[in-house]
């Protein structure tokens, strides 16, 4: 393995790639429609993240001014499941859009149970939120999208509506509890239950193990065509479940190098935020 490899390897910080023999397409399920992974057309690599203004229904682009200042703004009303999915989606807006160069100030706004919601928001992996309020107006800030819960708060500016989630999170493993969040889309009402959390803790743990396995073999780039799926998904509108049907494609598809897989696993956890390199280094 080359030095730069382990670098990249201990701060998961998957940067480096070259252009890669194109695959036999897989089908990956995304919003309804079945659209084969790795051959969708360049045409369709955003070069911005685009989010849905729930004011109009219409797509906007979340970062409107190259290195402008996005403020992500969430706005929060408890600690139950609903307001920690509202939160658990700005840490994922904050992460696409830094992933993208966009510098972020994140904060968060609410009168009730703020604490709770934070150490719930740490327990999930969300990144530290500054309080939000009277802030004012950042210095050369771009844009401000506030991320709601449907029926909630209607701040003025582009307002990022998350559907409620349902059911009892208290004592669920966090990890599966983001990525049973993850799963659907944001749009969609999620309910929280054992059946849920069960199949998110084993596709958790499956992964986890795969990744440590993969990281033994010899280092492989992000094959380009999956990085453009990647990177497709996310920066339309979030769709975290269309970033985990190409992690499932890539996870089966016997034409690419485990080292490759790796790569591609570690690269999505940028946005992701499973941990999903925790066991590297563990027995195999």
């Amino acid at each position: 393995m080359i030095p730069e490899t382990a670098r990249l390897r201990r701060e998961v910080d998957c940067t480096g790639h070259r252009a890669a023999r194109r695959r036999e397409p897989h089908t990956v399920t995304r919003k309804a429609a079945r659209i084969p992974a790795y051959a969708r057309s360049r045409a369709y690599a955003r070069l911005v993240l685009r989010i849905t203004d729930a004011r109009t229904g219409e797509p906007v682009d979340a970062a409107p001014a190259r290195r402008g200042l996005i403020r992500v703004e969430a706005h929060t009303q408890g600690s139950d499941p609903t307001n920690l999915r509202v939160l658990l989606v700005a840490d994922l807006l904050v992460r696409a859009l830094e992933l993208g160069g966009t510098p972020v100030w994140a904060l968060l706004t609410g009168d009730r149970r703020r604490a709770e919601l934070r150490a719930a928001g740490a327990a999930l992996g969300v990144r530290p939120f500054e309080d939000g309020g009277d802030t004012g107006t950042g210095l050369g800030e771009a844009q401000v999208l506030h991320v709601v819960s449907e029926g909630g708060a209607t701040p003025d500016g582009v307002r990022v509506a998350v559907a409620p989630a349902h059911g009892e999170a208290a004592g669920a493993d966090p990890a599966a509890l983001r990525l049973a969040l993850l799963a659907r889309p944001r749009s969609e009402p999620v309910t929280i239950g054992p059946a849920v959390l069960g199949d998110a803790a084993a596709a958790l743990d499956r992964w986890r193990r795969a990744v440590a396995d993969w990281a033994r073999r010899p280092s492989k780039p992000v094959p380009d065509a999956v990085r453009a799926d990647l990177r497709t998904a996310w920066e339309d509108d979030l769709d975290t479940a269309g970033v985990l049907g190409v992690l499932r494609a890539v996870e089966t598809d016997p034409g690419l190098a485990d080292g490759a897989r790796f790569e591609t696993y570690a690269y999505a956890d940028r946005l992701l935020g499973l941990d999903l390199t925790r066991d590297l280094g563990s027995p195999a």
